[in-house]
């Protein structure tokens, strides 16, 4: 029996830290960052706001948490749609869908996921604790870039990735509020504006 209790403390404390992340992530989308306090993330998760402490020493810590989380899942996301191997074979609508579609599946499945991605409401000096998933989405499309046009620098993929990203975390907010017909028309332009950003770069491949 002494063997076991180890055990399912570790596995109690790993599900509480889960219920803490989904909660802070659920208040996110309904709140925002600022206006989110780790007593409504307590109260959410359905534990006192000292045994949140016990994992969790500040609001900051659960966002960086959270973004570790993201950053995960878009990566599963991602890997789950193509490989680096076909980016040369797509037509640059079909990648941008690729890259697209994915990432506003994750953010309407996962709304508060918006408020890490585009940084909404968060202040500057805690913004650290989402640069994880800044990066990690930025490295993806810059090795996309890569892969499909070699002939740019290493810092024409960084910036071309960094502003490409920077449009998707502009629109997605809007894209994840809105719903049917409305959803569908924001998407499609946001996808306009990656094409009219990446063309004149992917015709001189």
């Amino acid at each position: 029996m002494t063997e076991t209790r180890p055990v399912k403390r570790q596995a109690r404390g790993r599900q509480r830290i889960a219920d803490i992340l989904d909660a802070a992530l659920a208040l996110f989308a309904e709140h925002g960052y600022e206006r989110t306090s780790t007593n409504a993330i307590a109260a959410r998760a359905g534990i006192s706001p000292g045994s949140l402490y016990q994992f969790f020493p500040n609001k900051d810590a659960i966002a960086e948490a959270l973004a570790t989380r993201v950053v995960e899942q878009m990566r599963a996301a991602h890997a789950a749609a193509f490989d680096l191997a076909q980016v040369t074979e797509l037509t640059l609508d079909q990648l941008i869908d690729k890259i697209v579609d994915p990432l506003i599946s994750f953010n309407v499945a996962n709304p508060g996921a918006k408020v890490l991605l585009a940084n909404t409401d968060m202040p500057a000096d805690l913004r650290a604790a989402t640069r994880p998933l800044h990066e990690a989405v930025v490295s993806r499309v810059a090795a996309i870039l890569q892969a499909r046009i070699p002939t740019l620098t290493a810092a024409e993929q960084s910036l071309t990735a960094m502003v490409a990203v920077r449009i998707v975390a502009a629109m997605m907010p809007p894209i994840v509020a809105a719903k049917g017909a409305e959803r569908q028309a924001l998407t499609g332009e946001l996808k306009k504006a990656l094409h009219g950003y990446i063309a004149p770069i992917d015709r001189s491949r």
